[in-house]
This record gives structure tokens, C-alpha cells and sequence, in this order.
């Protein structure tokens, strides 16, 4: 793919041009999306070496581990900075791509990870094609694991920082939260344009673009809203508790919601 086709929102290419995305999942309760993340992809992937396609694998947080757990990894990112920076990590291949027209032949990995596009591809079509073209690089049989922001993760998250009692972000939150859409305006200090997801309409989705029987995982749980979550992830024998404490819920239905972040995976069809 060429550098000219791949396009991003302007708004979200200054986001990202700010280098935060490198060092997000190392601070506070970040973590616990990182910890998580790697603790329930490690159980569906099994062990290497597996070739690995990460679409929209930002500044390669998850590449860097993959690759140190001796997989191949190719990371696929639209941000040049992104590209650049994950080039830098030992293992890892990345270049420039749109996860809506990957340049994968059919069936070429053993497993595609979307841990990030979906957040940005606010129309469902686009979505669909980012899934269905993921589940076409894959290999039968193999893994397509895509991650989501829930759709009260917002208002859950500026209730926990106290800023869901000013009038600016209360407003973007709730209209967030009634439509989905985080609107990336200048005047929106929440994040940048943004899709948050029920988890049943993540599942349509997948069965939409051909990943039917697909799987889910709560990242953060109920965890990331406890108080004492950072002093827990500071102290390795806690940290460790809560990660294994979290594996009970990881899938209850009536639970998916309140995490912040969903990992929902699905096997490749033949």
C-alpha cells in the first residue's frame, strides 16, 4: 500500500502526532488494559512461533511483547510516527496501511489483531471492512481478535476522575454515551473521534463481516474504577491477584459492559 492511500482523520493524526500512545499502557491504571490485554491474547493465540499481523498496532506496546515471545510480527499503522517508532523495536516489521485494504495475501497469518482501528472507524461499513479483510488474511482456522472501547467507558471514566461534574465534558460524555460517537473537536478534551461499542452490537459486527461464534473478554472489569487500583498494580504478588481475580469475570455477559476495553476474538472459517 502506498503512503498516498492511507487516510486518517485529521483530527486524529494530531492526536497521535502528540507521541503519547508510546507510553500509555506503562502509567497508572493503563496498566491493567496492558496486563490484560497481553494475559488474554497470550491464551488465544497459544504458544509461538505463530506469524502475527498487528493492524493498527500504534507505537507497538503489543508488538514489542509478541515478538520478545517469539512470534513474527508485521505491525500495520496509519500514523507515520507510529510506524516509525515501532520500527525501532527489535523483532518487529512495520509500515504504513489502512486496515480497511490490507496488503496481505489470503490466509497469510496465523493471526490478525485489530487493537486499535476499531476505535476510529466511526461508520459501520468501514468497520465491517477492516473485519472482513482481517478475517481474509488470516488463515483458517486461525485468530482475528479485535479490541473495542465500551460505549459508558466515557462516562464511567470521567465519573472516576471527577470531571464529569464540569459542564464541557459532561456534555461530550453523555452525548457519547446516547450515540456512540465521540466527536474529536478541538474544544473536547476527552480523546479524539472515536466509536464506542455496545458488546452484543461488536458480535453482530463480526458475524456481519464473516467471524460468526465470536468470543469476548472484559479487560479492566470492575477493577479500574476501585481507587486503590494503582497501588494494587504497583506490588507484583497484588497485581498478580487482581489479574487472576479478573479471569473469573472475564466473560460474564452481565459484566462485559462496565469494562473500559473488550477484546472479542473469532476463529477464521475455512
Amino acid at each position: 500500500m502506498t503512503d498516498d492511500t492511507v487516510t486518517v482523520r485529521p483530527e486524529i493524526l494530531d492526536y497521535y502526532n502528540r507521541g503519547a500512545e508510546q507510553g500509555r499502557l506503562r502509567r497508572e491504571h493503563n496498566r491493567l488494559e496492558f496486563w490484560r490485554t497481553q494475559d488474554v491474547l497470550r491464551r488465544l493465540l497459544g504458544p509461538a512461533p505463530l506469524r502475527v499481523l498487528d493492524v493498527g498496532g500504534g507505537a507497538g506496546v503489543h508488538a514489542e511483547w509478541l515478538a520478545a515471545d517469539g512470534h513474527e510480527v508485521h505491525l500495520l499503522d496509519p500514523v507515520p510516527l507510529h510506524v516509525e517508532q515501532a520500527s525501532a523495536l527489535p523483532g518487529v516489521r512495520a509500515a504504513l496501511g489502512d486496515a480497511r485494504a490490507l496488503e496481505a495475501a489470503d490466509g497469510s497469518y496465523d493471526a490478525v489483531l485489530l487493537l486499535g482501528p476499531l476505535y476510529h472507524l466511526t461508520e459501520r461499513a468501514d468497520r465491517l471492512r477492516a473485519l472482513a479483510e482481517a478475517r481474509r488474511a488470516c488463515r483458517p482456522g486461525g485468530a482475528v481478535v479485535a479490541a473495542t472501547i465500551n460505549r459508558y467507558a466515557g462516562l464511567h471514566d470521567q465519573l472516576r476522575v471527577g470531571r464529569y461534574f464540569e459542564p464541557g465534558p459532561r456534555a461530550a460524555t453523555d452525548a457519547c454515551a446516547a450515540t456512540g460517537l465521540l466527536g474529536g473537536t478541538g474544544d473536547n478534551p476527552l480523546f479524539t473521534t472515536a466509536w464506542f461499542h455496545h458488546p452484543a452490537d461488536v458480535l453482530d459486527e463480526f458475524a456481519a463481516a464473516g467471524l460468526p461464534d465470536a468470543r469476548q473478554y472484559g479487560l479492566e472489569g470492575a477493577a479500574w474504577l476501585m481507587g486503590d487500583v494503582n497501588t494494587w498494580l504497583d506490588d507484583p504478588e497484588r497485581r498478580g491477584t487482581v489479574l487472576t481475580a479478573l479471569r473469573t469475570t472475564e466473560s460474564e455477559p452481565s459484566l462485559l459492559g462496565i469494562s473500559g476495553h473488550l477484546l472479542t476474538a473469532a476463529t477464521a472459517p475455512s
